[in-house]
Order: C-alpha cells, then structure tokens, then sequence
C-alpha cells in the first residue's frame, strides 16, 4: 500500500507505542488536513498527542476546506465493530495479524497495513522504487547481523540507512535516501516487506506463538521474506532452513566450509582464515556466525567483504546482547537481556562452557516449549541455575523433570534472583542474564530488564547506551 491510496480513506492508527507514533507522524505531515483516529493505552495518550502536534508544526497544511485537523485518541481497545467502521487501518508490529477482532473486520472490508508495508510501497515498489535493500530476520542474531552489515558498508564509504525492527521505524527516515538500507524485520514484518535485492535469514527457531498462534505458522511467517528476496542466505548448518529453502532459485549460503564460516573461533571464507580469534570485540560463537553471516551479504551485494572484515574489530556490541558488564567481588557478570527464547539462553551458556556459570532464567511465560534447552542442560549443566519470574516455576519443573545435575533455585523475581546469584557464584565464576523469556511480567522491555539487571549487580545502568548507529551515514 502506498500514501497515495490513503489521500480520501478514513485512517485509523492502532498502537501508541513507537512504530503506531511514527506512523501517526508521518500522517501529520503527508496529511496536515486530515482528521485521524488513533487507538493505544492511557499511558501513551501524552507521547501520542506530542507525536502528532510535533508533525503538524513541519507540515504546511493544504487549506483545502479551512477545517483544523482533528486527532480522536482512544484508549478503549477496538472490537471488531470499531476497526470495520476505517476504511484502513495502520496496525503496529505487536499487534497479530491473527486476532479475531482484526480477521472480523478485513471481513467487512477493513484493509489493513503498516508502517514497514507503507515504507516499502514508497521505496521500493513506489516512485522512489529504486532503494536497495537487504533485510535480516531469525529468531536470534538478526539485530547484530543487521547492525554489522551497515558497520562494514559505511566502513567502506557507502551511505547506508540503518533501521527497522532494530529500534528505528522505517517511517522515521520517510523522505529520507541512502545507497544501502540494511533492514531488521521480526516476524510480525516480514509478510509486509516488499521486493528486496537481498534477504537474510541468520537462525529459525520457535518465538512470539502468542502472537502467530503455533510454531508453524511462526515459520511459515518467518519465511515470507523467501517469497520477496531476490537473493536469499542462509545458515548452512540449519536443516529446518536448508529444507524450507530448498526451492529458492537464488539461494546462497554461509556457516559452510566453502563459504564464510567460522573455525577454532576464527572466521574463514574457504580455506582462509581472515578474522583472528579474539579480533572480534564479541563474545560467543553465535556472534561469529553473525559476522560470516554480514561478511557473506557484503559480498552478495557486491562490496569488498575482505576490506570490511577489518573493520569488525571495531564495530560497537549492541547493548544488553551477550554483554559483559564488568567485575563485581571477583564475579563477573554478563547481561544478555535479549534473550527471549530458549534457544537464545542455550547458546549464550554454551558460549562460557567451562566457567562457573549461575545462569539466571525466566521473565514472561510466553508458553514456548522447554523440553530441548532441559535435555540440552542436562547433557551440559552450568554451575547453578535460578529461574524467576511468571515462567520461573515451570522451567525449573522442566529441568527437574530432564534430570539436570545442577542445583535448580526458584525466586520470585530479577531482584531475589540476583541476590541469590551473587550469593551461590563463587570467586572467578560468572552470573550470566541469559533468561530465554520476555520480560513483560516485571519490565516494559528487554532493555530496561538489562539495566535494572546492572544495577542490581553493582553497575551503573543508565550508563548503557542504546544502539549505536541507527539511520542514515
């Protein structure tokens, strides 16, 4: 869908949170005339109306018919009847696709969209169709992968665009040009992506079934982006990706031997070694995969992958992703607040195999299965683990239930299980914020568990930056 389309339809925005403002924002200054309807929680009404006023102010208005433009904030949650009474409604990412409300009124002829749909319609397919782009999703890695193909691009003098799912709404650069836009999409966006040059699929797992329902379709979304790339990499080493991929015709790969992959914590292409171990300033195997994963999109873009290999030895890690905050009475601690499946929280602990590891899990119970990370545990258990939070009792039942050799603590919350931490982790060992579980039951976000997670084990939370380098240089 493009803004063209939305010049004489009645528009409602759902969602008052980031995406739902940008969008809002945008509407301001496309269409300083129009009366609008948004939908979001009280809590967001002040930050919406400024969105919108602040829109207004750079918009110069048409003066079509001399009437002010109205915005109608709602915070009552629409039902069916509400949502069939727009002719288009602009939903934020969190909101599923799937809810019975939201299919009743596509019913009744409600069209629905987005603001990452309506960026593509402008930008890729649109008047400016001609935007390059190589969008990144997975389960895991799709922030650091993103973030490290835009750090090697503008390494080598490309105006990039850095944006999307990663913290930045594509709607917020509308207007806005770059020679390479290097894209996060979740897999709430990838069904409303356009055409892209390249697509990118570092990892496929099972998340976010609340929203998509069962984890098949969870895949089945994940892999739209197959249906819009015209160029598609993979993992090599995942079956689930190999076999659902199988039937792309311009199919490429990393993480084989032939390709950019990674061996003895060095990362090769072929037989080459070209990153040192330790020249990475990441921690964890899975963060080298991401980097063969940005090297070999460099490549497929047509860039000089080996010249920007350099310059990952000075690319910034993204806050509250594997990060190690430092040393506390001899403890180190290790924040990796983004871990919201359990997969995620396998690979951050297989990273420090052979510490002494007080791994802490649990957040949000999201319903995702246990069982795989349990049996994994148990085959390879850390030191101690504490589980906390509204998933906590279940996980450690999981693993109790797998039979996992290490000592299994259950507390309450993040607060109670990092004075528990501290207390069970020994001189020279590690406490590692791994939880594989959202963080909605306590905290509003991932990042906001991550810094109170700082302050709790003695360190200056508000210091932790957000992500460095989003939008266009």
């Amino acid at each position: 869908m493009r803004f063209t389309e939305l010049e004489t339809a009645g528009i409602a925005v759902w969602g008052g949170g980031r995406e739902g403002r940008s969008v809002l924002a945008a509407l301001g200054r496309r269409f300083p005339d129009k009366s609008l309807t948004i939908y979001c929680s009280p809590g967001e009404v002040q930050t919406v109306r400024d969105a919108y006023q602040g829109a207004l102010a750079t918009a110069t208005p048409s003066g079509s018919d001399g009437a002010p433009p109205s915005l109608a904030i709602r915070t009552e949650p629409p039902d069916a009847d509400a949502l069939a009474s727009h002719d288009v409604v602009i939903k934020s990412p969190g909101i599923s696709a799937y809810r019975p409300e939201l299919l009743a009124a596509q019913e009744r002829g409600t069209r629905f969209t987005s603001g990452t749909a309506l960026w593509f319609g402008e930008n890729v397919s649109g008047t400016r169709g001609d935007a390059r782009v190589a969008a990144v999703t997975g389960t895991k890695g799709k922030s650091t992968t993103t973030a490290m193909i835009a750090h090697c691009a503008r390494a080598l003098g490309i105006r990039t665009a850095l944006a999307g799912n990663i913290g930045l709404p594509l709607l917020d650069l509308d207007g806005q040009r770059a020679d390479l836009w290097a894209i996060e999409l979740s897999s709430f966006q990838t069904g409303e992506a356009g055409a892209v040059e390249l697509g990118v699929i570092v990892s496929l797992g099972e998340e976010h079934l609340d929203w998509h329902g069962s984890r098949e379709r969870y895949v089945a979304d994940k892999l739209k982006l197959m249906d819009v790339s015209r160029t598609l990499l993979v993992d090599a080493e995942s079956e689930l990706l190999m076999e659902r991929t199988a039937d792309h015709p311009h199919r490429e790969l990393f993480g084989g031997a032939g390709g950019w992959h990674v061996a003895a914590g060095a990362i090769h292409q072929g037989d080459e070694m070209v990153v040192a171990p330790g020249d990475l300033p990441l921690h964890g195997l899975h963060n080298a995969r991401n980097a063969c994963a940005a090297l070999a999109a460099i490549e497929l873009l047509g860039f000089d992958a080996r010249t920007a290999a350099a310059s990952l030895r000075d690319f910034r890690p993204l806050p509250h992703r594997f990060t190690a905050l430092g040393e506390r009475d001899g403890v180190e601690w290790v924040d990796d607040s983004i871990s919201t499946t359990p997969d995620a929280a396998l690979a951050a602990w297989l990273s420090l195999r052979g510490r002494d590891v007080t791994l802490i899990l649990g957040g949000f119970d999201r319903g995702l299965a246990w069982d795989a990370f349990a049996r994994a545990l148990a085959a390879q258990p850390p030191r101690t683990v504490v589980t906390q939070g509204a998933a906590g009792a279940r996980i450690a039942r999981m693993l109790h239930e797998a039979r996992v050799g290490s000592p299994i603590e259950e507390t309450s919350d993040l607060v109670a299980a990092v004075a528990r931490a501290r207390e069970l982790t020994p001189a020279g060992g590690v406490v590692l914020l791994s939880p594989g579980a959202p963080s909605f039951d306590q905290f509003r976000d991932y990042a906001e568990r991550g810094r109170a997670f700082a302050r709790l084990a003695g360190f200056d939370g508000d210091a932790i930056g957000d992500i460095a380098g989003l939008g266009v240089a």
